[in-house]
């Protein structure tokens, strides 16, 4: 028996709607997140994103289905709100990769350096950095202080080593890297991917560079370990965009796509377009803390109004400053 059959899907949805509505919640839901948590939500999207939607939101309370530093990230962004989240617990291995005093002894070996951290990380990690980015965004970043501060300013980049390495490749110099790595993207590996493409001849090759998974995939690609041909480096919206453009194909024109990003995208990808096939280009890359968030935890959370996720107001007043630098880039 499977966890879908142990509850009714359709009435703990029917259920949370009309909580949230009791409340004043708006619920926001990760792309990774489990079909059933993102069909009930109000928004899906990427960590950021959806931050930026709670804090544009006039709902009191966030209930915000993912993991925890994007919960604190809703509230450094939303400090006037409630932010919750399903379960506490819900972790996620990139963001564990650096701590605090890590950090700290990193800036104290190289005094001077300016510090860039994904987005993927805790409030407190936020708080002594000079800049956020994401996936996306990373390069532009990274080039923007390389012009305002000097071509040869030292760099402190982290947590992720894929993405850092992709950075280097793509901006021709050295950063000062940081050795973490996400448990999903560590696992999509060439020899999966050319695999599945071998499988696969003439699909296409979505990479979706918002999603920590994907940053291994984007380095791969740099590094010429994945053949490059019919490669889309393509965001979330490029992605919904590229699956309407598929369910508005003639039939008879039967799209085949390949995803390297974490599962859980493609159940919006096969919703917009039923007729195209959608392939993960690695079955196993699921985020187990993102599993974590289940419809009865939920429906809890906005029941009791438990699990609060609060940022303490010093350190989300340090953590707003290097996304709002990366906000002002982008």
């Amino acid at each position: 028996m499977t966890l879908l059959q142990l509850y009714d899907v359709a009435a703990l949805q029917a259920e949370v709607r009309t909580l949230a509505a009791e409340r004043d919640a708006v619920i926001l839901a990760h792309n990774y997140q489990l079909p059933e948590i993102q069909d009930v939500a109000d928004y899906v999207g990427d960590s950021l994103g959806l931050s930026r939607r709670a804090a544009a939101s006039d709902a009191a309370v966030i209930a915000f289905c993912g993991v925890h530093f994007m919960a604190e990230t809703a509230s450094v962004l939303s400090p006037d709100k409630t932010v919750l989240i399903p379960d506490l617990q819900a972790g996620c291995s990139l963001a564990d990769a650096i701590t605090p005093d890590q950090l700290r002894a990193w800036q104290a070996e190289h005094p001077g350096a300016i510090t860039v951290m994904y987005v993927n990380t805790t409030a407190e990690i936020k708080a002594l950095t000079d800049y956020c980015v994401t996936s996306a965004n990373a390069v532009s970043v990274v080039q923007h202080i390389l012009r305002e501060h000097g071509p040869d300013t030292e760099i402190l980049f982290g947590p992720d080593l894929f993405l850092g390495a992709y950075v280097e490749r793509r901006i021709g110099r050295a950063l000062h890297v940081w050795d973490g790595e996400c448990h999903v993207h560590a696992g999509i590996r060439p020899r999966d991917i050319e695999q599945v493409r071998a499988e696969h001849p003439g699909a296409d090759f979505l990479i979706h560079p918002e999603c920590g998974c994907s940053t291994s995939v984007m380095e791969y690609v740099a590094a010429g370990d994945v053949e490059a041909e019919g490669v889309h480096m393509l965001s979330t919206g490029g992605m919904l965009k590229y699956a309407a453009d598929a369910a508005a194909d003639d039939p008879s024109s039967r799209r085949t796509a390949i995803v390297a990003t974490e599962i859980g995208m493609l159940h919006p990808l096969r919703e917009a377009a039923p007729d195209t096939e959608f392939i993960a280009a690695n079955e196993r890359a699921a985020c187990t803390y993102m599993k974590m968030i289940t419809l009865p935890k939920l429906r809890d959370a906005l029941r009791d109004l438990v699990h609060e996720v609060k940022v303490p107001a010093d350190v989300a007043e340090r953590a707003r400053v290097p996304i709002e630098r990366m906000i002002a880039i982008s």
